[in-house]
Order: C-alpha cells, then structure tokens, then sequence
C-alpha cells in the first residue's frame, strides 16, 4: 500500500466530509478512494472514519491522526519540490479563508495567478468567523486584529481602511455627525464579525475613541451591511473595499473624516512554517503582494 497516497487521500475525505467529492478533487473513482481509506485503517489497525448511508463523520483517532497526516503529506511534497528543478511545477489545491471584502479584493484577482500556473486550484472560502485550520484543512486564513491562537504561525500583511458612511438618501434632514458622540443620535447598521459589533472605534491621529452603539440592525455578513446602507437604513463602518466604489458614485458619503475608524492588523495564519508545499508558498507570496499593492492597506 502506498500510504502516502491514502494518506492524501483520507485527508481529502475529511475535509470534504464525503467520499464522492474526495473522488471528484483527487481524479478517482468513489470505489477506490473507499478502498484507500479502508487500507489505510486496516494498516493502523483503527477506524477513522463513521459512516452511514447519510453522513461522514471522524472518529476519534481519526481527529488524532488528522494533523499528523497532514504535516506526512505536507513534508514529502516538500520532498519533492526541493529534489525537482528549479523550474518546478506549482500544482495541487490550496485552500484559503478571507473575510469576505478581502475575498472579494483578492478574488478580482485570482485570474492572473491562475494564468500563471495551470495546475494550481484554489479553493477560496469566505467565512466571517476564525477557522480550525487543521480540523478544516485550511492552508492560509486572513485575520483581522489581534491572534489569539499562539499555536499558529501570524504574519501581518498590512492594515484594513474602513470609513463610517450612510446614504445620501438618510442623510438628508439629518444633522450630519462630526464627532464620535453625535453618532448617538443617529440609527446605526453593525457588523457582528467575531463579536457582537455593537462597539465602534475611531482615532484622531493620536487616540482612540471607542463608542457602544445601539444598533437597529445587526447583521454576521459585511455584504449585508452595505446593501442595507446603500438602502438608507443607516449609519456603517464599511471596508474601502466595499464602500470606496459607492463613494466615488455618490451613492455613499464618508462620514465624519476627521475621527475615521481605528485600523486593524491584517493577518495571514497557518498551522506551520515548516515544509510548505511551493502551491501553499506560492499563494501566500501573491495574498502578500495584492494586499501591499493597495495603497489603503500596505501603509
């Protein structure tokens, strides 16, 4: 048996949770990915995985085994890699988390990465929460703020821009805030990433201004945020990823210039350092480049 190989592909299964779509990823039949799983256990003498008619799920060992059989694969095409040519192939699939304005911002980019390198896939994953990498099989993450998790490798990439805006439409015969108290009186759209999102903060060049809010609408997905703004339920803090576009329209004002909200970290994560695969590698060096050719996130 080649282990390896049915390590892969256990690996596949897991993430996917379903022997069909590992079948489809990994270019082999259902049957034979079932025989490989099924070796793989009869060689470590212990199922990993339950099945029923209707569901997939990881045993314990199989939880265990997981992350060991991730770091088996991982080294083995570094193997690879650092025995083929300089003019290696990039292949295989990464998968990468984002918040979803920067899975936006990067996936207008992608085309050009996959251009360059045919046998490259990503699967791009937008998730407005933190991921367990290894259980998820994530490759990268992008995360804003602080990184509570020490067990992952954190390397900032640059820093979000956002701008408090509202809709010409409710602005009208409204007083419009200039400072972080008049907000108070207004009605207030919040995004509740990783929190309740009821708290907002703004720095005047020197300190920060943290304000409770108390929101007419509250929503875990930044895209509605901003459809709901356009539509003048509001007051939001919006990414220059969404919200630039509609200022320069018109159809989004910026809103109290003078105390623009506190900048935030922009972190990539990843389970370790240590033999990442050329496609993760390769991935990683393009997130980096498109952050820090945006001037609102390199400064």
């Amino acid at each position: 048996m080649d282990v390896v190989s049915a390590l892969r592909t256990f690996l596949r299964v897991a993430q996917t949770r379903s022997f069909s779509a590992a079948a489809i990823d990994l270019n082999l039949t259902q049957p034979a990915v079932s025989r490989q799983v099924s070796a793989l256990e009869a060689h470590l003498r212990t199922r990993l995985l339950h099945r029923t008619t209707s569901a997939l799920a990881l045993t314990v060992e199989g939880e265990q085994i997981l992350p060991m059989a991730l770091r088996v694969v991982e080294a083995v095409e570094a193997l690879s890699e650092a025995s083929g040519t300089e003019g290696a192939t990039v292949s295989g699939k990464v998968r990468l988390s984002l918040p979803t304005p920067l899975g936006l911002f990067i996936g207008d980019r992608l085309a050009r990465l996959l251009e360059s390198h045919p046998s490259l896939a990503v699967d791009l994953i937008l998730r407005e929460e933190p991921s367990d990498l290894v259980a998820d099989a994530i490759d990268l993450e992008v995360r804003l703020g602080p990184v509570g998790d020490s067990s992952l490798i954190c390397r900032r990439i640059g820093w979000t821009t956002a701008f408090l805006v509202a809709s010409p439409c409710y602005l009208e015969g409204r007083d419009t805030p200039r400072a972080p108290q008049d907000i108070r009186d207004h009605r207030c759209i919040c995004y509740s990433r990783a929190g309740d999102g009821r708290s907002w903060s703004f720095s005047d060049g020197a300190d920060d201004v943290v304000l409770r809010v108390e929101p007419r609408l509250v929503a875990n997905n930044s895209m509605a945020v901003h459809r709901a703004t356009l539509a003048g339920a509001g007051l939001a803090v919006l990414s220059h990823i969404l919200a630039g576009p509609d200022i320069e329209k018109g159809r989004l004002v910026k809103v109290m210039p003078d105390f623009p909200p506190t900048r935030l970290p922009i972190n990539v994560v990843y389970p370790t350092r240590k033999n990442m695969p050329l496609r993760v590698t390769t991935v990683l060096d393009f997130l980096v480049q498109s952050v820090r050719d945006d001037a609102l996130m390199a400064a």
